[in-house]
């Protein structure tokens, strides 16, 4: 609307201007060299507007012809970089898609078109990678890393390089070069702080921290956290190299690790393996209720065994029942956790409280870990139940795993400050290594539960038959009572029992018979009575005498009233 007023008043002035001066004509003469031209004022303004066009046109022209050489050069340049704009941005699909074979051909393209950009250059490079050419795609990137535009791209590729290479000590160069840079990128910063813990440069890999923490490639919580993880592991190693204490003679290493473990704590009071072993340092220097503090503090956040361990050993000199009332009290601040259930039935076990052991695993024992089991084992050993705790044994194989120092998929018996898979550091987490994974270990805890709480077979009976008898004797099937075989002698002895005058003979070979019940058609099949063991199922019973044999029972005879039949019969 704006650009229409403004044309509508040009136009009126011009229209204004033109009225004016045809309301008031006027007369030019010119003389000059003798030669005098009159004419009107619009003719002379027409010619000198006709001559100002002219000349326009004239300078046009001149310009062009002058300018021509740098307009076709221009030009054919302009259109050099159209196709290889095209060439590159179809070499790229064609690398993003897998086709190896396009993404060379538009490749040649490009560098012959326009060999030093550096689009082109990676093009090259990653068409190089994708045809499985490690060598000029290393050289691509070198001639890249040379450039002032395409350094640190140069410098990514020769790291990845190195990687897959598994040359460590050329990816730590390229990282280190990288850093180096004003604008630090974040793959190098965290590279080489991996390569540093790595290695166990704690120091180096903590000052690589705060670069990158200046550098903004991380934000304050993560800092925090990587820095107790670091100081954690500078303690630890720091402990490692202590020697045992002396009376009177403070060891430097050990405060020097008692320092670095508080600084931890303080960062992240979560730390588990930094309250755990502030808490053993302070409570070896007599400063209990400090260490008291910092674990019960982790341990409301994450109760764990290292925790409960180095509560219960606060004091070196406390028996094990003072140890049980302190673990106690520290697993009343977690109560219903596994690990706080598990804490108390060890150090009742360790103090020699069976009833308080038991009380603590029975909510454990419907879906037992391999730690309860063993716990429940070892219990059932210590209390004389040699049978039970050979049971929860077998069990212990098939339970499922507890949790663990778990890392990348691998399985650490302790923590550790990086991944040994990855190098990342505070990788490890507490936890069931197969979580998330749909696994049988209930399953299967069910069927060995099954099998161990299955009804034992019955003694076999010593006492054979007369030799007529197992030739001549016609053998039925055998009833439901004899599809189970012996687990083992009954004390022991080789004593031979009555029979019944219904009882079938069963021959197996050149085995003796031996004598059974027969079953009423009528009766509906029952399982075998449980017969309470005086011993182990494998024991092969007392060594003594052998009790004398009671005499054989000839067929058709009736048994005797306190023989083996009058002993089964109480079972039914």
């Amino acid at each position: 609307m704006i650009r229409v007023l403004i044309y509508l008043v040009i136009v009126a002035l011009l229209a204004f201007g033109a009225v004016w001066l045809a309301e008031r004509p006027g007369d030019v003469v010119i003389t000059w060299q003798g030669e005098r031209v009159e004419t009107s004022v619009m003719v002379l303004m027409a010619a000198a507007a006709a001559v100002a066009v002219a000349a326009v046109l004239l300078w046009s022209i001149a310009r062009a012809i002058v300018g021509s050489p740098d307009a076709v050069s221009r030009f054919l340049r302009n259109r050099r970089g159209v196709r290889a704009f095209q060439a590159v941005s179809n070499g790229l699909i064609a690398v993003g898609s897998g086709d190896a074979r396009a993404a060379r051909k538009f490749t040649t393209d490009a560098r012959r078109i326009a060999p030093n950009e550096p689009l082109t250059l990676l093009l090259s490079a990653q068409a190089a990678q994708l045809a499985g050419n490690r060598d000029a795609a290393a050289a691509t990137f070198q001639q890249m890393a040379e450039r002032d535009d395409t350094k640190v791209l140069g410098l990514h590729g020769l790291f990845v390089e190195a990687r897959r290479r598994n040359d460590p000590a050329a990816a730590l160069f390229y990282a280190e070069e990288a850093a180096k840079q004003s604008a630090v990128p974040p793959w190098a910063g965290q590279a080489v702080l991996e390569f540093r813990c790595i290695a166990g440069d704690w120091s180096a890999a903590l000052v690589r921290l705060e670069r990158n923490m200046k550098s903004g490639l991380i934000d304050k919580t993560a800092y925090r956290r990587q820095r107790a993880v670091l100081l954690t592991a500078q303690a630890l190693a720091a402990e490692d190299g202590t020697s045992p204490p002396v009376a009177g003679q403070p060891d430097a290493a050990r405060e020097r690790a008692r320092e670095l473990a508080l600084e931890a704590v303080k960062l992240a009071p979560d730390l588990v393996p930094a309250a755990a072993l502030a808490g053993r340092l302070l409570g070896a220097s007599g400063e209990k209720r400090k260490a008291t503090r910092i674990i019960e503090a982790a341990w409301r956040a994450n109760p764990h065994p290292d925790l409960a361990d180095a509560f219960a050993h606060l004091q070196p000199g406390d028996s094990a029942r003072e140890r049980l009332t302190r673990v106690e009290s520290l697993a009343a601040k977690a109560a219903g956790d596994a690990e706080a259930t598990i804490a108390v039935a060890r150090a009742a076990l360790d103090a020699k409280e069976f009833a308080a052991a038991r009380a603590a695993l029975v909510p454990l024992v419907e879906m037992p870990t391999r730690r309860v089991a063993a716990l429940m084992a070892a219990l059932e050993l210590q209390e004389g139940d040699e049978g039970r705790g050979r049971e929860w044994m077998a069990r212990t194989l098939n339970a499922r795993r507890d949790p663990a120092w778990t890392a990348d998929g691998f399985v650490s018996d302790h923590w550790l400050p990086v991944s040994p898979v990855t190098g990342r550091l505070d990788a490890f987490e507490w936890r069931d290594p197969l979580a998330g994974v749909d696994h049988t270990g209930a399953t299967i805890d069910a069927e060995q539960r099954a099998l161990l709480d299955a009804p034992r077979a019955r003694p076999p009976l010593a006492a054979p038959l007369p030799a007529a008898e197992h030739t001549d004797a016609v053998v039925p099937a055998p009833t439901t009572d004899l599809h189970a075989p012996a687990a083992g002698k009954s004390d022991g002895s080789s004593a031979s029992a009555a029979v019944d005058e219904s009882d079938r003979p069963d021959v197996d070979g050149d085995e003796p018979t031996r004598a059974v019940e027969p079953a009423s058609p009528h009766d509906e099949p029952r399982p075998p009575p449980v017969i309470a063991l005086a011993h182990v199922p494998d024991d092969p019973g007392p060594e003594s005498g052998t009790p004398p044999e009671e005499p054989a029972v000839e067929p058709g005879s009736v048994a005797p009233p306190d023989g083996w039949s009058r002993f089964r019969a109480r079972f039914r």
